[in-house]
């Protein structure tokens, strides 16, 4: 039952809502927002939560950026996903607060976080992840602009120029051993290694993958879900594995199997509400996986590279073999096809000498 000044009431269509402060207007009015469940006790929790991290808002520009940063955590907690969340929470306190903690936002300025940006390349820091750093932050800046009314300081920074790194692939020749590798002995760690090269799937898919995911009598592999591992929601340091939905709405995607693999994998087929790699009720990592596909390689003989090369080796050969970009595209569940095209497909040296020899053929 809501209490007195809790704020807390039932609506006309059976909903609980609690409202909680979250700024002032230009004429110095208290700004409100409202949080939604099902029953009293989770609206409550929920309330709990945001005021345990909200600031004592005042209708200045003196606010600090670390008070800023806990209001604009706030909003954020509920319209993004957990690792999302986790992930801007991590740049922000390993990063941001350390330089910016205790400056009020009206002394922010694109000169001061230029001078930030200089100093994280020079620690060695690639451009990208500067980029992503100085991405949050401006998010906060322009939510506060929003919010508050106040002017955005840092509309005007320049992020730093980015260069595209060329992932490491196995070749031609080395493709082929890994192939006859995965295929031998097989065990849960193969069969993982199988489903990314053969269809594309990203590590945290592969391991949020069950049984129930695949459909054997039409032949195709559904994903649903996917693993990751992020900050703790209660600000320490320690993190936790987590099983969420997949990275976007077209992630959640539904793949044709090739029949070859449909057929191995019926014969290592367990119970449905198992996960496909553990064989059993837990979930794998993907830090778990990672290093199991590099220890793999190592005991072949072949290039150590990244798990994530799986997903690129599927692109590119999906290009060599035929693939239409857009059906390729929504195999990968990428939004667009530009992805697709600028990140995915690799050319090869072996791929460029058979391109420059067509040219030979029609001389």
């Amino acid at each position: 039952m809501a209490r007195r000044g809790e704020n807390i009431y039932r609506r006309k269509d059976g909903r609980w809502e609690g409202r909680y402060k979250c700024g002032f207007n230009k004429d110095g009015k208290t700004k409100y927002r409202s949080v939604y469940a099902k029953t009293y006790n989770e609206v409550r929790e929920k309330l709990s939560e945001i005021r345990s991290e909200a600031v004592s808002f005042v209708p200045s520009g003196k606010l600090t950026v670390k008070e800023l940063f806990s209001e604009w955590f706030s909003a954020m907690k509920f319209k993004v996903k957990a690792s999302t969340y986790a992930n801007y929470r991590m740049k922000v306190e390993k990063h941001i607060l350390p330089e910016f903690s205790g400056l009020t936002y009206s002394s922010l300025s694109a000169r001061l976080v230029h001078e930030f940006i200089e100093k994280k390349l020079k620690h060695g820091l690639s451009a990208k992840y500067v980029s992503d750093i100085v991405v949050v932050f401006k998010s906060m800046t322009k939510y506060v602009s929003a919010e508050h009314g106040y002017n955005n300081p840092l509309i005007n920074v320049i992020l730093p120029k980015t260069h595209k790194k060329e992932l490491s692939l196995l070749s031609e020749s080395e493709q082929i051993k890994l192939k006859k590798c995965i295929s031998e002995n097989i065990d849960n760690t193969k069969i993982g290694i199988m489903l990314s090269y053969y269809t594309g799937l990203r590590i945290g898919e592969v391991c949020g993958l069950k049984w129930s995911d695949i459909n054997f009598a039409e032949n195709t592999l559904t994903v649903n879900r996917t693993v990751q591992r992020i900050m703790k929601k209660n600000g320490s340091k320690s993190t936790e594995v987590i099983v969420s939905s997949p990275k976007s709405l077209t992630s959640k995607r539904t793949i044709p199997l090739p029949t070859f693999l449909c057929d191995i994998l019926k014969n290592y087929r367990k119970n449905d509400s198992f996960y496909v790699i553990s064989g059993s009720e837990k979930v794998t990592e993907p830090r778990t996986m990672q290093y199991r596909f590099k220890s793999l390689l190592r005991k072949a003989d072949l290039p150590v590279v990244n798990y994530h090369s799986l997903r690129h080796m599927f692109a590119t050969n999906g290009i060599k073999l035929g693939f239409d970009v857009k059906t390729l595209s929504e195999i990968l569940g990428h939004s667009n096809v530009e992805t697709t095209l600028n990140r995915y497909v690799h050319s090869s040296m072996e791929r460029k000498i058979v391109c420059m020899n067509l040219i030979s053929q029609s001389a």
